[in-house]
């Protein structure tokens, strides 16, 4: 078996199933346009409502009275009375429930906390995301024993901060290269490897890790002051400075085998099973920067006179303001129904989860990065450099620096795309997988071509004509309405071009990711147009018509996005692109490298990861 194949076979292990629950994303993939699965948005009672909003009003006299991001910015390092302040407040415990110490909030609720401490200091939301959305707390709800959740939650609930260590130096999204191991050894197992970029892992007390038992991987709660575990050096970024990001090594360090999470070889499910709805952090984080980035263009498109007019009044700058504006209701709109979804539980949403991550982090990057030039120098030059000249020390330029991560975070956008592709083709290789696989015989594959012809027999009818070609529909919508036809028409389309492409490339299709991945970006658009509508909808009773007005003008934003999408299916370069790609691998074109010098640092590619002892001082710090 090829490196390859055994990379997708342990990718395919952990991936879940079954689709017990109804899935908004996977219909929408399949053509199947089933708004009554968003629309009305779940609700919560008033009694939980109030409790959020209690909470986020403490969290914000917090942040605005006893946080200062230009500092944590300056030292690269949050002060430890800021997360003590948080712990005191319940922060690092939201949503774990209040049996347990937590607050027991909800997702919705955990979501706007992040929007709003993503806003004002993005390494904040990054230290309490890690903790809570990957950290111990999440992985513990879903597989942890009962005696597990009362050892471990409730110090996490008071703030004891926590980590997850999944990345080696050779290991990012091919967990089958995983080198980290776990050998029994009586009542415990011993843990030895090096794992790299382990957010909060500098300052952690808990720590979730990943490791190798045998042929599969596994997941254990592990103590950070267990003797044989070293953190040897904090990272540096150019974004987030003030995170405790960390390179942590493990020799022979003794975790008993109470502390293993779920089953042994049931590691990768965990982890892919917490980000279902762990993934919900970042959204809220983009869309917290979205929202400040409509703050800053406002005012500052008002201020900034140029040619006798307004800055804002000239096109040029104002189609980056509606694109800024119109994204940022959109991505509070993606987040706000994913977390209902969530919170709801009776919808699967690990497709939705994906496509809010996706969408939220390439779309907040490019809103960041119009502001900067909508600032123009103002936007390249620091915070602290423009408030030293005596102007307003508008972060715009680190808000692009620590928005750019979040394209990597978490599943980088390639990854995200493959995972989601993986899920949306899930009920096509459901029933045509057999006829693409070269192991079965003839016999079987005929079999396999009766159950698909009689799947596709009654599927692809369903394709030609829907709800969205009937000009009534979705009335209640108002003029929102043509973009919700829109979705269902399109979503046809979508399922139709699809399935063209399974039978264009069959078993060949999973490697052509430049078509896999306009799929799913066509379908993380239409998801956030079926939000964006949702929302206006609901929030008209308070708002009147001023939110319809911003989603529509987004919705047409984002059919033209989809349009452009769908002509590049067939009309593309990728098969050009990876000619080239190869010819410059192979060293065809290095006069290209000519007249150059190269500051890199002389190193290897790739760390050295050999076992044993640290030859380093411990960078670990605990923050009690």
């Amino acid at each position: 078996m090829t490196d390859y194949a055994k990379a997708r076979e342990v990718a395919e292990q952990a991936r879940e199933k079954e689709w017990a629950r109804p899935s908004f994303g996977r219909q929408l993939f399949l053509g199947n346009f089933r708004l009554d699965l968003v629309h009305p948005a779940p609700g919560m009672s008033e009694a939980d409502a109030k409790k959020g909003e209690d909470f986020l009003r403490a969290l914000r006299r917090f942040l605005d009275t006893r946080v200062d991001p230009a500092l944590i910015e300056r030292t690269a390092q949050v002060p430890d009375e800021v997360v003590k302040g948080l712990a005191e407040l319940g922060a690092f415990g939201i949503t774990i429930g209040e049996e347990y110490g937590g607050l027991g909030l909800s997702h919705l609720d955990y979501g706007r906390a992040l929007m709003l401490v993503g806003s004002y200091c993005p390494a904040l939301s990054t230290l309490l995301s890690a903790h809570q959305s990957i950290g111990v707390p999440q992985p513990l709800k879903e597989f942890g024993t009962e005696e597990q959740k009362r050892r471990f939650l409730p110090r996490c609930a008071k703030g004891e901060v926590s980590a997850f260590l999944l990345t080696e130096p050779d290991v990012g999204s091919d967990p089958a290269r995983l080198a980290t191991t776990a050998v029994r050894d009586g009542d415990d197992y011993l843990l030895d490897g090096v794992k790299l970029w382990t957010t909060n892992g500098v300052v952690a007390d808990l720590l979730v890790v990943m490791a190798r038992t045998g042929t599969k991987i596994s997941a254990f709660v592990v103590e950070a002051d267990t003797p044989g575990i070293t953190v040897e050096r904090r990272n540096a970024f150019m974004g987030l400075r003030g995170i405790e990001n960390g390179v942590t090594r493990f020799h022979r360090v003794r975790v008993p085998a109470a502390n293993l999470i779920g089953r042994e070889g049931q590691g990768l499910k965990i982890a892919l099973t917490t980000l279902n709805t762990g993934r919900l952090s970042l959204p809220a984080v983009c869309a917290g920067n979205a929202k400040w980035a409509v703050k800053i263009a406002r005012e500052w498109g008002d201020a900034r006179v140029q040619w006798g007019r307004r800055i804002g009044e000239h096109e040029a700058v104002a189609r980056k303001i509606a694109f800024i504006a119109g994204t940022a209701y959109a991505l509070e709109a993606v987040m706000d129904l994913s977390c209902r979804l969530a919170d709801e539980e009776s919808n699967d949403i690990r497709i939705e989860a994906a496509l809010a991550k996706l969408y939220a982090s390439e779309m907040a990057w490019q809103v960041a990065d119009e502001l900067v030039q909508i600032r123009g120098g103002r936007g390249y030059e620091t915070a602290e450099s423009l408030a030293a000249r005596g102007e307003r020390g508008v972060p715009a330029e680190q808000v692009l620096r620590d928005m750019r991560i979040n394209r990597i975070f978490e599943g980088s956008t390639e990854i995200m795309q493959l995972l989601i592709a993986r899920e949306a083709v899930d009920a096509h290789l459901t029933v045509a997988g057999e006829l693409i696989d070269r192991s079965l015989d003839g016999r079987a594959k005929a079999r396999a071509a009766v159950k698909a012809g009689g799947f596709y027999a009654r599927w692809l009818p369903t394709l030609v004509a829907g709800t969205g070609n009937r000009p009534g529909s979705y009335a209640e919508f108002g003029a929102l309405a043509r973009h919700l036809r829109y979705v269902e028409r399109t979503s046809r389309k979508l399922a139709r071009a699809t399935f063209y492409g399974m039978s264009r490339w069959q078993g060949r299709l999973e490697h052509k990711q430049g078509f896999l991945g306009r799929i799913v970006d066509i379908g993380a658009e239409l998801f956030a147009i079926t939000a964006t509508c949702v929302r206006a909808r609901e929030d008209e009773a308070e708002l009147g018509r001023r939110p319809a007005e911003i989603a529509d003008t987004f919705c047409h934003q984002a059919r033209l996005r989809v349009d452009a999408l769908f002509d590049r299916l067939w009309d593309n370069s990728d098969a050009r692109d990876v000619r080239l790609a190869r010819h410059v691998l192979r060293g065809r074109y290095t006069f290209l490298e000519e007249g150059i010098l190269d500051a890199s640092i002389d190193g290897p590619w790739i760390a050295a990861t050999a076992p044993g002892p640290s030859a380093t001082g411990n960078a670990h710090r605990s923050i009690r």
